[in-house]
This record gives structure tokens, C-alpha cells and sequence, in this order.
């Protein structure tokens, strides 16, 4: 059964585009959750989070095939979700092949530092390893994988607005000059005088030199 799809409506030429939405906050985000009870306990019975809704059906809303399924959503203070699909085979999602297992992860922010060692010895006395504090110099954060996988991070805030007002007045300049870089580098390596892979312009994290990415 697949879902109809439809044609895109067609805008008069030269018609100005409406503004963009004010987005508000994240709703929710999804993943593959192996086993669901498995994963209600980690996220609500250790973290908190509490269980606020259950979808289950046959088939998917959007596309319309068959694949049943259980989608549960676990609630955070700010009335976002995270959300999982067990889809009752006992399956976990596979890890991407062509990225490390440390970049794909979804942060949650604590209040304080302390609350980040209150929950690093929850999670450890449940058996689960946890990497940190690890100070960003405007946050400090320990890391940890859930049961399905997921690479998590429970982030404290150090900077205030202002400070991050200021950090966001050079983030633009920032990325085009890596745009730039990068231009750069695709033609070298079409050449083939590129072999590696193009390192930033500028070093945020000296201290860290020699040691794997956080």
C-alpha cells in the first residue's frame, strides 16, 4: 500500500514567499528502540523522563505501508519529547558505517554541574558507563550510550546569553571561511593533491590535542 503523493502547488512568478514560521522548540525526535519496556526504564526510571504517550498501529501515517509498530514519547521540562518506534522484532538500529559512533547524539540540558554528577552516579550504579565531566568551556558535559544505542549527553550551561550573543556575532563569519576552505579542498582532491580530510581553520580546543573527540 503506498502512500499518494501529491503534486506540489504551483506559486504565481514573482509572488513573495510567506515568512518563515516562527519555530518554537524541538517537538519531539524518534528513534528505533529494540525493546520498549528496555528503554521506558532507562529513560524514565533512571533519567526521569516520564512515559506521556503511546501510538501503535498497523501502518505508517505517512507513507501508508504496512509495519506495525509501538511509538512511545518520553516528556522533558520544556513539554518536548523523545520518542522511539519498536517495531517487535527485538532489533536495535545499526550504527551508520561511515561515521564515528560519537558524532550522532541528541544533548538534554541539567541545571547545574551538580545535577550532571547526580546523574553520572545513576547511570554508573545501573551499570551503564558514562564518559565525563567534560568542560566545553561554555557547558560541561558527561556522555553515555542507551540501551538502543543512542548516544546521549546531559549538558550543564556555563555561559550566559550574553556570552553566547557574543559567540553568535563571529559564527557566520566562521563558517564561510570554512565554506571557503572547503571549496578549496574538493578541487584539490578532484586534482588529487588532497588525501586527508580538511582540518579547521583555527583550534577551539588545544587541550584536548592527542585525545579522542568528545
Amino acid at each position: 500500500m503506498a502512500a499518494q503523493m501529491t503534486a506540489p502547488t504551483l506559486r504565481p512568478a514573482n509572488t513573495p514567499l510567506p515568512a518563515p514560521a516562527a519555530v518554537q522548540q524541538l517537538h519531539h525526535y524518534a528513534y528505533r528502540a529494540k525493546d520498549a519496556e528496555e528503554t521506558r526504564h532507562f529513560y524514565e526510571d533512571i533519567l526521569g523522563l516520564p512515559l506521556y504517550h503511546i501510538i501503535q498501529s498497523d501502518y505508517v501515517p505517512s507513507t501508508g505501508e504496512y509495519c506495525p509498530y509501538t511509538h512511545f514519547f518520553f516528556r522533558l521540562q520544556d513539554g518536548s519529547f523523545i520518542a522511539f518506534f519498536d517495531l517487535g522484532n527485538d532489533e536495535a538500529a545499526l550504527p551508520s558505517p561511515n561515521t564515528p559512533l560519537w558524532v550522532n547524539h541528541i544533548s538534554f540540558r541539567v541545571d547545574t554541574v551538580n545535577d550532571l554528577e547526580a546523574m553520572k552516579a545513576r547511570l554508573e550504579a545501573d551499570g551503564v558507563e558514562v564518559l565525563g565531566v567534560t568542560d566545553h568551556h561554555i557547558f560541561k558535559s558527561i556522555y553515555f550510550f542507551d540501551p538502543n544505542g543512542v548516544r546521549l549527553e546531559l549538558t550543564a550551561q556555563l555561559a550566559d546569553e550574553f556570552q553566547m550573543l557574543e559567540e553568535s556575532k563571529t559564527a557566520h563569519a566562521r563558517l564561510a571561511e570554512w565554506t571557503a576552505r572547503k571549496q578549496q579542498w574538493r578541487k584539490d582532491k578532484a586534482a588529487g593533491q588532497a588525501a586527508e580530510a580538511l582540518k579547521p581553520q583555527q583550534n577551539d580546543r588545544p587541550e584536548f590535542g592527542g585525545k579522542p573527540a568528545a
